[in-house]
């Protein structure tokens, strides 16, 4: 594409923006001038960027015929097949749809990327293929994965398997959903906010936020970079402990993996023995105000007591940070998704990586042309960050960077003493859907309401794991586990011994 110049008005404009002024006599000297700044951006434009080729050969797939997709999970079909051996060999995948796969699609959950195809695989679609599994498609995910609920796709809602009056939760929504019904053995999800979390709690299945920097996140749609995590779903611990040890590792090219913790033997540390291993019950991550379900709360303290009964020792404990931490994540996450993944079209400037430059355009182009159509809870996301950045100049994104550190320190603390944290991975059972028509208000809160827990660990990078441990009322319920940083092995060996021992995974959801 050509390189624009700026006319005397887009100069004057920017100067007003940034509070300083050019005159009338001095203009046509800062046009000449600029040429020298902008001339060396004509044969940048000429040069050719390196683009990986994709190492497995696949058409273009197709949209899901309605009566293949009566969850809503699906956003589209493909049957691309990875290497004939491997780990993966024989297991099937769904990729949510932030992920982006060579010639399929990718809407991110909204029509403003109505049109983009990336051209390249990300790191996690390249290992799962050399693993040998066979992606079945791109699962649904909430509008630009900026909630917790299953109804801000610009697709439609994502109905749970259990009850399909009710929300999957979010932003991991088709991917929930597929994995739960059993279209899928294993998917991908994200989390920024417990994305991968919510959908699993709801839909009890097993999902795992690793510590950040684990897995590359080369080649997804970015939120905020200090939050992004890519994380595996399945129906059993093993399965997750399998698809984990294909996605970790550093991959050379993701900025977020600056100090990654080194990978383990995951499928090993499955040895359904927890004898001695010290748990800490967080007394915050209970009986939140207004939200908390008093069935949730009881179903994960019997969780804690079948613990103990395999040989754990528990011990609650107080951590008064896990409540402040949920401002320090607002934050973080309204002001800096407002100026990397709204504002700056998914580009974090300052941070080496792999870009997908298609992305960006389309992204650009959608939402100056499409804005109208980014969910309700983006655009006031949108307000909210650029207002605080405006009228407070950043000070507020900055404080809680600092302080991040210090809630991670506390429950570091705790967990200098304690193998794990426990607490209910989400307060409260999956909510019902909103209707088409319902009020503002409550599109938003079922949208954002259910994340207390779960956003903390988004902050702070600790790994932390959605495990099935009750129904009631016919919902699944979810218990978290949280670990030190680099240590998912300990969370994987006590959510293997606790599913063998106490809570099987149940048979795939059957829905009409």
């Amino acid at each position: 594409m050509a390189i624009q110049r700026p006319e005397r008005d887009d100069l004057t404009r920017i100067a007003r923006e940034f509070h300083f002024t050019i005159s009338d006599d001095r203009l046509p000297v800062v046009q000449t001038l600029l040429e020298g700044f902008l001339g060396p951006y004509d044969r940048l434009d000429e040069i050719d960027e390196p683009t990986p080729e994709p190492r497995y050969p696949r058409d273009a797939g197709q949209a899901p015929r309605p009566e293949e997709n009566t969850l809503g999970a699906w956003a589209w079909r493909v049957r691309l097949e990875g290497a004939a051996s491997g780990p993966l060999a024989g297991k099937t995948v769904a990729v949510k749809d932030n992920v982006a796969v060579a010639g399929l699609p990718m809407r991110n959950g909204t029509a403003v990327l109505e049109g983009y195809v990336p051209d390249q695989d990300a790191t996690v679609v390249e290992r799962v293929l050399d693993a040998g599994a066979t992606i079945l498609g791109k699962s649904v995910c909430e509008s630009l994965c900026f909630s917790g609920g299953s109804h801000t796709s610009d697709s439609g809602p994502v109905r749970n398997p259990y009850d399909t009056s009710r929300s999957t939760g979010g932003s991991s929504s088709g991917s929930a959903a597929l994995v739960a019904s059993g279209e899928v053995d294993l998917a991908i999800g994200g989390d920024q906010g417990g994305s991968v979390r919510i959908p699993s709690c709801w839909t009890g299945v097993y999902g795992l936020k690793p510590t950040w920097g684990l897995v590359p996140y080369t080649g997804a749609s970015p939120i905020e970079n200090s939050l992004d995590h890519l994380g595996p779903m399945a129906r059993n611990t093993r399965d997750v402990a399998l698809l984990l040890s294909v996605l970790a590792g550093p991959d050379g090219v993701d900025p977020r993996q600056y100090e990654a913790p080194p990978t383990t033997d995951y499928v090993g540390a499955l040895t359904g023995d927890v004898a001695g291993l010290r748990l800490a019950v967080v007394r915050e991550g209970f009986e939140h105000e207004g939200l908390s379900e008093p069935d949730v709360d009881e179903a994960v303290r019997r969780a804690v007591g079948a613990f103990e009964q395999l040989g754990a020792i528990t011990n609650v404990v107080s951590l008064p940070w896990h409540r402040d931490a949920m401002p320090v994540w607002n934050a973080i996450a309204l002001e800096g998704a407002t100026a990397i993944m709204v504002a700056g079209e998914g580009v974090a400037h300052g941070s080496k990586g792999r870009y997908l430059t298609g992305l960006v355009d389309a992204f650009a182009e959608g939402r100056r042309a499409r804005g109208d159509r980014l969910s309700e809870t983006v655009k006031l996301a949108v307000l909210a960050g650029r207002w605080m950045a405006e009228t407070h100049h950043g000070r507020y994104y900055a404080k809680a960077r600092n302080l991040a550190g210090v809630a991670t320190a506390a429950y570091d603390g705790v967990l200098a003493d304690h193998d794990l944290l426990v607490m209910p991975t989400l307060p409260l059972k999956a909510t019902p859907i909103p209707a088409a028509d319902a009020p503002l208000d409550e599109y938003v809160a079922r949208a954002l309401e259910m994340i207390p827990n779960t956003a903390p660990f988004d902050v702070t990078g600790h790994p932390a794991m959605n495990v099935p441990c009750a129904m009631s009322d016919g919902l699944p319920v979810g218990m978290m586990l949280v670990g030190r940083h680099g240590d998912e092995a300990t969370i994987l060996r006590a959510a293997d011994a606790f599913e063998r021992e106490v809570f099987p995974p149940p048979a795939p959801a059957e829905h009409a």
